[in-house]
């Protein structure tokens, strides 16, 4: 039985940033993906927004978390960052939870750029309250899931279970004993410690080592993918309510698509993610271990065209787009993020003899939390 000294569970952005930093320290690590591959789900199904906080107005830890690591995300990932185009905030004149005097001294208290910008040919003022230049920028997700897939096969001291599911676990002494099951192999490893960085299946893993769920919403999301000729190096974000943001996909050329009222087709408020396109014949995908819904044949049918419509209404009639394909994943947030509609990244020590760590993921640029719990 092949000893390690953590098991990462969960090959997204957050599980290989954990994996490559705990190596950096002279551990050995063990990341073990149920796909294929890495980077297959939210860490690529996203709009790719490099957060500086402007987009949390209601919720300052959020924000505040955000903007703290903004700085070294981008030097420490300057080649797979977009940071050239320009973006704007505005503020629907009709159901924004959030007027310009309250997203202005939100601004001022996080010290962000914040511009209010009159007259702007591209957008429509008659639908607009206000609008603002901003600085946010955004990543690739091909990209960087290219580079730290790179990163983390040349890693010695990092090694990859692809393809592959724990079928059981339990305390051996201040370890844990795995049984891990790679197609038809199933092998028994062990670990001193498990980080838990699964996401969408954070419960059903929770569980699996007899440890308390989350209190979790689970959504099945779409990101639809546009072009403009007259928009393609701008981006807008309209918030605070059930409103969208269009913006670059990082350097693909692409603009991503979101809307608070369509990118969410089916909600699940069970402990693990329920939904009625799961059927017992199809294993690829389970309550228990959830798939890949962008290659799913019984995915949502695409909402592209009505979060277009809806955004549509905020430019100028000589702004044009075309729509081109969608990309749809499982995302799952903590319950009480409704009420402040925060984002927070939230390590928890759920086990102590042994260590087990269950690591909820927030934004992308606060894969740093993981220092300050593995220090």
């Amino acid at each position: 039985m092949r000893h390690y000294d953590y098991a990462v569970i969960g090959g997204g952005i957050f599980g290989c940033y954990a994996a490559l930093f705990l190596a950096g320290r002279g551990a050995s690590v063990i990341l073990i993906e149920k796909e294929q591959f890495l980077f297959r789900k939210a860490s690529l199904v996203n709009q790719a927004r490099l957060h500086s906080g402007y987009h949390y107005p209601r919720s300052l830890a959020t924000a505040a978390m955000s903007d703290e690591h903004k700085e070294r995300f981008t030097a420490e990932h300057r080649a797979f960052v977009h940071a050239s185009f320009e973006k704007y905030y505005a503020i629907d004149k009709y159901g924004s939870f959030t007027d310009p005097s309250q997203f202005e001294r939100f601004c001022e208290y996080l010290k962000i750029r914040c511009e209010r910008t009159t007259g702007h040919p591209l957008f429509n003022y008659d639908r607009l309250e206000a609008v603002y230049r901003t600085e946010e920028h955004s990543f690739d997700p091909v990209l960087l899931g290219n580079y730290y897939t790179e990163r983390i096969m040349s890693c010695p001291s990092v090694q990859v279970f692809a393809g592959s599911q724990i079928e059981d676990a339990c305390a051996s002494g201040m370890s844990w004993q795995l049984s891990v099951k790679t197609g038809e192999e199933v092998r028994v490893l062990e670990a001193g410690a498990v980080i838990n960085a699964t996401y969408a299946a954070t419960n059903s893993i929770n569980s699996l080592f007899g440890l308390p769920s989350l209190a979790l919403t689970h959504e099945i999301s779409e990101i639809g993918f546009v072009t403009s000729r007259q928009f393609g190096n701008t981006g807008l974000t309209v918030m605070d309510g059930p409103f969208g943001s269009i913006m670059p996909y990082g350097l693909s050329g692409l603009l991503s698509l979101s809307s608070v009222a369509y990118t969410h087709h089916a909600i699940s408020t069970n402990e693990m993610p329920v939904f009625e396109c799961q059927v017992p014949e199809d294993k690829t995908c389970t309550p228990q271990a959830p798939g890949i819904c962008t290659a799913c044949p019984r995915r949502p049918v695409s909402n592209a065209r009505k979060m277009l419509a809806q955004m549509q209404r905020y430019f100028s009639e000589s702004v044009q787009f075309e729509y081109m394909f969608s990309f749809f994943t499982i995302k799952s947030k903590l319950q009480a993020s409704y009420i402040d509609d925060g984002r927070p990244t939230e390590i928890s020590m759920l086990s102590e003899k042994p260590r087990f760590y269950c690591l909820f993921a927030g934004k992308i640029n606060s894969i740093y939390e993981v220092e300050k719990i593995f220090r």
